[in-house]
């Protein structure tokens, strides 16, 4: 360690410390990530995308966004002394039915393909946790200490604009971090730290080129331009975020997504690279893969307390829950069992909930009221 002009200890240089990036790479990969990159705190001209998005008002009814602008694009505010961030991804695509054939069958319920398994954020807090403990423990070694704090989507953090930073990818047009190797289907997880390591190097440029994929099959237009997404039209906002109705102009848009959408993934063609994930954790629990949205819609909110106990989706809370699932059944092919279903609750003590179901019963009124088509050859 080299001392100031003063005479006191200078912080210890990435060399010092006895620590390199592939030592920090290769113990992340034993702790079941796919992937670690170490960056920088320079966010500036991510910045000013979110400045631009937020002036848009873009974000809707999350006004969290708007209140820790400034800590989100500044990782030294949200933890005092940081000065490099690493950067780690785990992939989450799970051994499920083809998502294809589920999005097409109007009467099964779509859930976004992260939220299957357990909740990502525990697990994937400990583990970044553990990293952190083994590059303290080697850091001691040569008497260092180190300052740090885990993230994973829990705390006001740019993570797919560090991730791109510390090479793990680049942000596309749907605004996902896309790795070329490993197409969109992990999560991102963070570690704030004040030590000096060596920074791995960023991803030189965008590989999206002229596809236009993404943009063109967003179910309600919600990516409005590359790298621009209007989550007040975005069905992950409207089926997660939102806690209020839904507009109805987007409802028949929503199709049968009762939890998030996956479309932008799904036509985006560097996903043929995609692995699925060797998590025991991101499994399909509860046949929700591939299960009948009046199944689902006849939970009790005991039931729905017990079987989303874990998961990322219990967040939503039930009503949001009947609410989304009213929206997918009014759009639903099998007028008759919807129908059914919908008129069971058509008295919930929830006007947010008896609303969405009074407009389901009505689309499904009007689809049965339509004249049949009748395919005549002479």
């Amino acid at each position: 360690m080299t001392n100031n002009s003063d005479g006191s200890k200078a912080p210890a240089t990435a060399v010092e410390l006895g620590i390199s990036a592939a030592d920090i790479r290769g113990w992340g990969l034993s702790l079941g990530f796919q992937d670690v990159g170490i960056c920088g705190i320079d966010l500036a001209p991510h910045r000013a995308h979110l400045e631009h998005w937020l002036q848009r008002n873009f974000h809707g009814d999350m006004d969290y966004m708007a209140r820790h602008g400034d800590m989100r694009s500044s990782p030294e505010q949200l933890l005092p002394g940081t000065v490099r961030v690493i950067s780690a991804r785990m992939d989450y695509l799970p051994d499920a039915e083809d998502m294809h054939s589920v999005l097409a069958d109007t009467d099964k319920a779509y859930i976004s393909r992260y939220a299957l398994g357990r909740d990502y954020h525990k697990l994937m807090r400990k583990r970044l946790a553990k990293l952190a403990e083994l590059i303290s423990g080697k850091i001691a070694e040569s008497g260092q200490q180190q300052q740090y704090r885990a993230f994973v989507d829990s705390a006001p953090v740019l993570e797919r604009a560090l991730a791109e930073n510390a090479g793990l990818g680049w942000i596309g047009k749907n605004t996902m971090l896309i790795n070329a190797r490993a197409g969109s289907w992990f999560f991102l997880g963070e570690i704030y730290t004040d030590l000096p390591l060596a920074l791995d190097p960023p991803q030189p440029s965008s590989h999206c080129g002229s596809c236009t994929s993404c943009i063109d099959v967003c179910p309600t237009g919600a990516i409005v331009g590359p790298n621009q997404v209007d989550a007040r039209r975005c069905i992950s906002y409207l089926t997660i975020e939102l806690r209020d109705a839904i507009p109805e102009p987007l409802r028949p848009l929503i199709g049968n997504r009762i939890y998030g959408c996956d479309d932008c993934q799904l036509v985006c063609p560097w996903n043929k690279f995609a692995s699925a994930t060797g998590e025991a954790d991101f499994q399909p629990r509860n046949n929700l893969g591939s299960v009948q949205l009046v199944e689902l819609f006849n939970w009790t909110e005991q039931e729905f307390l017990q079987r989303t106990e874990g998961s990322a989706i219990r967040r939503i809370g039930y009503l949001c829950w009947l609410r989304n699932i009213a929206v997918a059944l009014g759009n639903s092919s099998d007028v008759s069992r919807a129908s059914a279903a919908l008129h069971s609750r058509r008295n919930h003590p929830s006007e947010m909930v008896r609303e969405h179901i009074h407009w389901a019963l009505a689309q499904l009124q009007e689809r049965m009221e339509q004249p049949a088509v009748i395919n005549w050859q002479p």
